[in-house]
């Protein structure tokens, strides 16, 4: 790989597009990441085998691939699909639905199925990300969990980035039904947790207090650790299919995937009581998200890999990037701190020409529902918004940094990286 790298990134400066300056820091780059990247392919390799596991003990047949219309009763497709990703995701049970718009979506529906009003809701991670506050209602929106009389309180995380959790044991009280934990950063700078720790705080809290819940937004982390939340004794999951899931195929939807009777309630959430998991068709058919939740092992991998390059070439560059290429990883996602709001712009609109769709477009910042501050988003994908096939998005707000992400190929986010480097290097914004 760091040969054909080298080669890579000659042939983009014969072409004018690259620097002799860039490129030698990434030919650097490639050399420093090589024993890295390859450490990953074991994890790579353990996934894809429990993946082909799951489908063939689930014998998926050639006719799940399929279409369904109207309610889609009788669509053993549909049932199949969420009894591979239960299996895939140590779950009793799981809910894969293109009819969730977003992972937001997901989390939503499994929050409104599972709690009540007079019942709190704890967040063990701090503030959760932009689109989740008006779901809870910490940001004011119609229809908000605080307009049914759930009531919110947070446990910030210590300040190593850890949760608190003697803390977050004195703060549940007989109110308590539900504690959260958000998997990946969102966009702060803190660690992504580990699959050990967000483990090691439910058991703890199954054992100390058993009338809680526990969730996981597990958005980003799929696939990313040998093991997901619900193999350590989190109650329910939930997430997105244009992220790693998805393997950059799936064109929409979500999932919801833990214990059996509690994702019957995100069920009916999604569709209406004593409905639940038992309709919803497909008139495209399903064979994409079959395609894409056998082939998200290497996406992940490929993912991480592109991740890494990153984190080293903008370490190089002068710039704070977490985790660092050498670190644990939890997540697919790079955090790079830009500084500046300049060189946050700049970092996407080079992004953006290394895609493939719209890559003649300069991105600039904008409102967004659910979002407290404009943002950035570049990525150029075949599927909108899809940030497991290459994207970057930032809130314009300190500490300026862009949370880079996903990649359907190491090279190709190695182009996209080193081509977001070119546009700081050209538009003098490099520390």
């Amino acid at each position: 790989m760091t040969t054909t790298a080298n080669q890579l990134f000659k042939d983009l400066v014969q072409k004018g597009r690259l620097s002799s300056t860039i490129a030698e820091v990434a030919s650097l780059t490639a050399i420093d990441v090589a024993p890295v990247i390859e450490e990953l392919s074991g994890l790579r390799d353990y996934h894809q085998l429990r993946m082909l596991e799951s489908f063939q003990e689930s014998r998926v047949s050639d006719y799940h691939l399929g279409v369904s219309t109207g309610y889609g009763y009788g669509d053993s497709a549909r049932d199949t699909l969420d009894q591979v990703m239960a299996q895939a995701l140590f779950a009793e049970s799981a809910l894969v639905r293109e009819q969730f718009v977003s992972g937001t979506h997901a989390i939503a529906a499994a929050l409104y199925g599972l709690l009540r009003p007079g019942d709190e809701v704890i967040s063990a991670t701090g503030l959760p990300y932009d689109t989740l506050r008006e779901v809870i209602g910490i940001d004011q929106a119609s229809g908000s969990l605080q307009d049914f009389g759930i009531t919110y309180r947070q446990v910030d995380l210590k300040p190593d980035g850890s949760i608190d959790l003697p803390t977050l044991l004195e703060q549940v009280s007989p109110r308590t039904k539900l504690v959260m934990f958000q998997r990946s950063r969102g966009y702060s700078l803190r660690p992504s947790l580990s699959v050990a720790e967000i483990g090691q705080a439910c058991q703890t809290l199954n054992q100390r207090h058993p009338h809680v819940l526990t969730f996981v937004d597990n958005c980003y982390g799929e696939l990313v650790e040998k093991l997901e939340p619900t193999a350590l004794g989190a109650h329910l999951i939930a997430g997105s299919l244009i992220k790693n899931l998805g393997g950059g195929l799936a064109p929409t939807g979500g999932y919801v995937a833990g214990k059996a009777e509690l994702v019957e309630k995100a069920a009916g959430r999604l569709t209406a009581p004593g409905i639940g998991a038992h309709v919803g068709s497909s008139p495209g058919g399903r064979r994409l998200y079959f395609q894409g939740l056998f082939m998200a092992p290497q996406v992940v991998y490929e993912a991480l890999a592109g991740a890494i390059f990153a984190a080293r070439l903008f370490e190089r560059l002068g710039f704070a990037v977490t985790p660092r290429y050498d670190e644990h990883r939890s997540d697919i996602i790079q955090a790079i701190t830009i500084g500046t709001a300049e060189g946050v712009v700049a970092f996407c609109q080079g992004l953006q020409q290394a895609c493939p769709v719209d890559g003649f477009v300069l991105p600039e910042p904008n409102a967004m529902p659910g979002y407290a501050d404009p943002v950035i988003m570049a990525g150029g994908t075949f599927i909108q918004g899809a940030t497991s096939e290459l994207s970057a998005d930032a809130p314009i707000r300190e500490p300026y940094a862009v949370y880079f992400q996903g990649g359907l190929s190491q090279t190709f986010v190695r182009l996209g990286a080193v081509i977001a480097a070119q546009k700081l290097y050209d538009r003098a914004l490099l520390p």
